[in-house]
């Protein structure tokens, strides 16, 4: 008997605001433990929370770029559970009434758009963090991430495969950036997710048992994670054994899941409207307001790049699957003459190669990048107008990202001016073809290949700098004769 694997998403989504969902601390990453607290976020008596209405805003933008549909009155809640990284002995998030329902998130799966249904996006606090000191044999705490805003999105049970889950995680992760809520740093948590997995008899319209899988910093990781997972539970199925409901943990080094402890149900936590928030109301206007101040979608985005400027879709797919890729190669196309494809190749391949490289996240703008857009295409302008050949232009931008100076200034500074004088040329092509006298007569008899033979050594004899097309047809008179 063959599965097929059911699979859903719960994906915890930081907020870019400066100060947490009900207090004034900062949200900044990286301070020393416990810095970034106050006593509403340590749950000391005596004290009240107050909604961020920046976290509202950052909800309903979510909201509206995933279709869902938006909940005039929703209400806060208590999460009740007790753990060392929840001060209060309570999470406030959202249970029966959250702000948005019903959407969806378009993804391509086999070059077809597939839409997976959100069940629900909620606001709520995030928890601290437990550090494990195991040479000290203790666990410390460190609370300065409770309290901070948190969106939880969840989709439906629509998932049904690890490539889909990475799809759909990927075409998530972008759009929130785009909307400029989240930056989706995963490997700083910034983005996280919980993946829900069970199997069943293909063809059958029963849910089986599920498990949720924890600990899934990366894309990589989510997809491992469930590849594993369907296969657990195929073996044990077809082993005569019963999968059992739990949260397990992703090992990363072994590349297994392993059990944490029994899944808990909703009643659980014992859910109950928070007495110290008053129900939240958000009204048309408010909505609308959100609305107008929406930027151009990925989709969109993808769409206009094929129509206007011509791009195949494979092209289009990388420049807006990030926002500040996107941004920046359209700032380089207003920068230059060029065609979008020649633009487009050179993003794809110098500017995405170096981010990678760099490990440049998603969230650094691109004023910050060592080679602004405005400077690749001023060099991809001197490339179009003769002044250097492609080959020269790949070692300027390599000294343009080292230095920060001007394509003009290192062509000027290292004399990398393109030659295209004839006499020069003519010159240097006289000297190889006396250095390769049988190349020359094996040219001459038929081997015309062997013409970029020539056009190479030239270039060497030239460090790159002879006009390659002068060189192409300078050669060619001179081998016919």
């Amino acid at each position: 008997m063959t599965y097929e694997a059911v699979i859903g998403l719960e994906v915890h989504a930081q907020l870019l605001t400066e100060s947490k969902i009900f207090c004034g601390c900062s949200t900044r990453f990286g301070a020393a433990p416990n810095q970034h607290t106050c006593p509403v976020c340590l749950g000391l008596p005596g004290v009240l929370p107050v909604l961020n209405k920046k976290v509202v805003d950052f909800a309903l933008r979510a909201a509206l770029a995933t279709h869902c549909t938006i909940t005039p009155t929703s209400r806060w809640a208590r999460k009740n559970y007790f753990y060392p990284d929840l001060p209060k002995g309570y999470q406030i998030s959202m249970y029966e009434l959250p702000i948005a329902e019903h959407g969806y998130v378009e993804v391509a799966v086999q070059d077809q758009a597939k839409k997976v249904r959100l069940t629900r996006i909620h606001m709520e606090e995030d928890a601290g963090k437990s550090i494990h000191d195991a040479e000290a044999g203790a666990s410390l705490v460190d609370l300065n991430r409770t309290g901070v805003p948190l969106l939880e999105i969840v989709s439906e049970p629509d998932i049904r495969s690890a490539t889909e889950a990475g799809s759909y995680l990927r075409s998530l992760r972008a759009l929130l950036q785009y909307i400029e809520v989240c930056d989706g740093n995963m490997e700083e948590g910034s983005l996280r997710c919980d993946a829900n997995v069970s199997i069943r008899p293909r063809g059958s319209t029963e849910f089986g048992t599920r498990t949720e899988t924890k600990n899934l910093n990366s894309f990589r990781a989510v997809e491992k994670a469930i590849e594993h997972e369907i296969q657990r539970q195929t073996e044990v199925v077809e082993a005569g054994g019963r999968v059992v409901q739990e949260t397990r943990l992703w090992d990363a080094d072994r590349e297994v899941t392993r059990p944490m402890r029994s899944k808990e149900f909703a009643h659980d936590y014992r859910y109950f409207p928070d007495p110290d928030l008053l129900p939240l109301v958000v009204d048309q206007a408010w909505v609308e307001h959100v609305r107008t101040d929406l930027p151009e979608l990925p989709a969109a985005r993808r769409a206009r790049f094929m129509h206007d400027y011509d791009l195949p879709a494979y092209d289009a797919e990388v420049l807006t699957a990030r926002k500040d890729v996107a941004d920046y190669f359209e700032a380089s196309l207003r920068a230059c003459p060029a065609t979008p494809k020649v633009v487009s190749n050179w993003v794809m391949d110098s500017v995405l190669r170096f981010v990678k490289e760099e490990k440049l996240d998603a969230a650094l703008k691109i004023e910050t990048w060592p080679c602004p857009p405005e400077r690749l295409g001023a060099l991809i302008g001197l490339i179009q107008d003769g002044t250097i050949s492609t080959t020269i232009a790949k070692t300027v931008y390599e000294e343009m990202r080292r230095t920060g100076h001007s394509p003009e200034e290192i062509i000027e500074s290292k004399g990398l001016r393109q030659v295209s004088d004839t006499d020069t040329l003519q010159a240097a092509i006289a000297e190889v073809l006396a250095a390769n006298p049988d190349k020359v007569e094996a040219y001459r008899g038929g081997k015309e290949k062997l013409l970029g033979f020539f056009v190479g050594q030239v270039m060497r004899a030239t460090q790159g700098k002879a006009n390659p097309q002068m060189v192409n047809t300078l050669l060619r008179q001179k081998l016919s004769q």
